[in-house]
């Protein structure tokens, strides 16, 4: 192999979303195509992230994959996932004869099988991990990272996320690369309101999730209405499926607390919902590898109030209008909330200049750039190791 144009790379994914590491896996793969790559994509099932994946120019196939998911830790799921294992095993096999990759690009950690089947294979793999939770079970998470040892090279998103790796994995550590996540803007968002009025405009992005926190905005909001500040909350996302009992906790919480919650559903394109809020909120419980919301949010020329935790810590950290607050307290939220209120006009003003640091630290051109270059996409020929 001579050039980058001369390269296949098989790309494997575990869902076809519109998430945080699936707007990652198709920024990647916008790198792999502008390099002069053949970039095909293996999906376990349709969605809005094939669409996007051919718009930009790859191959998209559908193929049988064991994806860890916490149901098939179970006595209930095993069944499911032994099945899975055999179906995706033979499938990603036959795939990689059909496809004869020079590099097997595997993202995220919960498709184990991948990096041992590229080996097993003598392709070059690459493993890129999205994923991070320092106070989960240190066994646990050795055993997701493991597969992830056989690898020629291994990508992760965040400091953060290395730090957690290295507790679980040291010698995996040792060899990983940061590549912070690259986030698109808007070219021109709408500028905050000059003035509030009555009421604050709360804006939640991701998944209806207990351990994201949306529970936690609507009672940060009740919290501000008895303080006499009237507030509005916004939830744009969905629940996973099986999940929907967690919604239904979330409309009771919203009637009980008399807080007015739109349930907006899941859109991929969150610059309109943004340009209708006031602040943005990322109040996740639990440890976050990145907080690509936080970003966009600062992009967007919104003031940001996110969990001072984890990834989400390093996301906001250094820009003038993200307020770090303690997980898990709708007190601290709502305190922050007021806080941005009573601060106004000096929010507004220090908007533009957040917004210019962070398009200089995730520019989407210089994520696909660093992630192409990690490939080898531009820097000569790959051995297999």
């Amino acid at each position: 192999m001579t050039g980058s144009s001369s390269r296949t790379i098989l790309v494997a994914h575990p869902g076809a979303e519109m998430f945080g590491s699936d707007r990652m896996l198709l920024e990647s793969v916008i790198g792999f195509v502008e390099s002069g790559a053949r970039v095909v994509v293996a999906l376990p099932g349709r969605g809005m992230l094939d669409v996007e994946l051919r718009r930009a120019g790859a191959e998209v196939v559908i193929i049988p994959m064991l994806v860890l998911r916490k149901v098939l830790l179970t006595p209930r799921g095993l069944p499911t996932l032994f099945r899975d294992m055999f179906r995706g095993l033979g499938a990603s096999w036959r795939l990689i004869s059909e496809v004869r990759p020079d590099i097997v690009y595997v993202s995220t950690i919960i498709i184990p099988q991948w990096p041992v089947i590229a080996r097993l294979r003598r392709c070059h793999a690459v493993s890129h991990i999205h994923e991070a939770e320092a106070s989960g079970n240190r066994l646990v998470n050795a055993l997701l990272y493991l597969p992830h040892l056989v690898s020629n090279r291994t990508l992760i998103n965040s400091r953060f996320s290395l730090e957690t790796l290295r507790h679980s994995i040291p010698p995996l550590a040792d060899r990983v690369e940061v590549v912070y996540n690259g986030v698109a803007s808007p070219p021109d968002p709408s500028p905050p309101r000059s003035r509030l009025g009555g009421t604050l405009r709360v804006l939640y992005v991701g998944r209806l999730s207990p351990r994201k926190g949306p529970d936690v905005a609507i009672r940060a909001a009740g919290e501000l209405a008895r303080a006499g500040q009237r507030a509005t909350v916004t939830l744009l996302g969905a629940v996973f499926p099986g999940y929907e009992w967690f919604e239904e906790e979330l409309r009771a919480l919203a009637e009980e607390l008399a807080v007015d919650v739109a349930f907006a559903g899941f859109h991929p394109d969150i610059w309109p919902f943004l340009d209708q809020a006031d602040v943005l909120v990322v109040p996740s419980r639990v440890d976050e590898p990145f907080g690509n919301t936080a970003v966009e949010g600062v992009l967007a020329l919104r003031p940001v109030v996110v969990s001072n935790s984890s990834g989400l810590r390093e996301a906001a950290n250094g820009y003038d209008t993200a307020l770090l607050i303690a997980p898990d307290s709708p007190e601290a939220l709502a305190q922050a909330l007021a806080d941005i209120v009573a601060r106004w006009p000096e929010v507004v003003a220090a908007t533009p200049r957040s917004r210019v640091d962070a398009q200089e630290r995730h520019a989407p051109e210089l994520y696909r750039r660093r992630i192409a270059q990690a490939l080898g996409l531009a820097t000569g020929p790959l051995t297999t190791g």
